[in-house]
């Protein structure tokens, strides 16, 4: 995974891109504000997840030409990915494990969007944005956690098979270590990412990047740069997926 110092640069580098990205989401037929259908967007999206910030270097990038492409990750390493790190498209997702809109993508839609990332098309890039409370926190660094056992995704698909509601105080640490041990992480190694500094930086990294190009609730997507808000239905993302495509032909 990236270290502090890499997640830092990765922050500062959207300063320049806010107004143009911002302006996208403003103009477009959804916006940030219904992201949720105007039923979860909360203060606690402005409330930090720690106090910590990310500083260091990423690639170079033409960011007054592609102003998205000071977004895109496109890390080998990046263990909330999935797909092709050239992939012609790649898909941001703002998203977190309590929110039953982010849940709704996860099962029904995800799956029929996978064949863009089979067939080398679409790269999906997760970033965590826990809005809604602490135990979107926590669940944010167990998720981290198990990607540090190159896992992050069978963690995902698990904690959203069996979502439970939001603010239930249901997503406790035995909970989450539970989750752990039934995809078969090393628990013990898994609880010691959960709980470490460099968990809460990287959630904390994410969440930053995500208020400074204006993400106000999740489930939030760029599409190469399209803002595609909320649960849509499945045919809105393959209409800008294949788009995408063709643009970048």
């Amino acid at each position: 995974m990236p270290s502090t110092q890499d997640a830092s640069a990765r922050s500062k580098a959207t300063v320049p891109i806010v107004v143009a990205v911002v302006a996208a989401l403003v103009t477009g037929t959804m916006l940030l504000s219904t992201v949720l259908g105007g039923g979860e967007d909360k203060e606690s999206a402005q409330t930090p997840v720690s106090d910590v910030s990310r500083d260091g270097s990423r690639p170079p990038v033409d960011e007054k030409n592609d102003p998205f492409a000071a977004l895109v990750r496109r890390d080998p390493k990046d263990a909330a990915a999935l797909g092709e790190v050239d992939a012609p498209v790649v898909m941001i997702n703002y998203s977190e494990f309590q929110c039953p809109f982010c849940g709704k993508f996860a099962r029904d839609t995800k799956p029929e969007l996978m064949k863009y990332v089979e067939d080398g098309t679409m790269r999906i890039e997760w970033r965590h944005f826990p809005y809604l409370g602490p135990e979107s926190i926590t669940s944010a660094k167990a998720s981290w956690a198990a990607g540090e056992q190159g896992r992050f995704w069978e963690y995902h698909d698990a904690m959203f098979a069996d979502q439970q509601p939001p603010n239930s105080g249901k997503l406790t640490d035995e909970y989450l270590l539970d989750k752990a041990r039934e995809i078969g992480l090393d628990v013990e190694r898994f609880e010691e990412d959960m709980t470490s500094k460099t968990a809460a930086d990287e959630v904390q990294a994410d969440f930053d990047e995500g208020q400074e190009i204006g993400v106000t609730g999740t489930p939030a997507f760029l599409v190469n740069g399209r803002p595609i808000m909320g649960a849509q239905p499945t045919e809105a993302f393959v209409e800008a997926i294949e788009q995408a495509a063709q643009d970048a032909q």
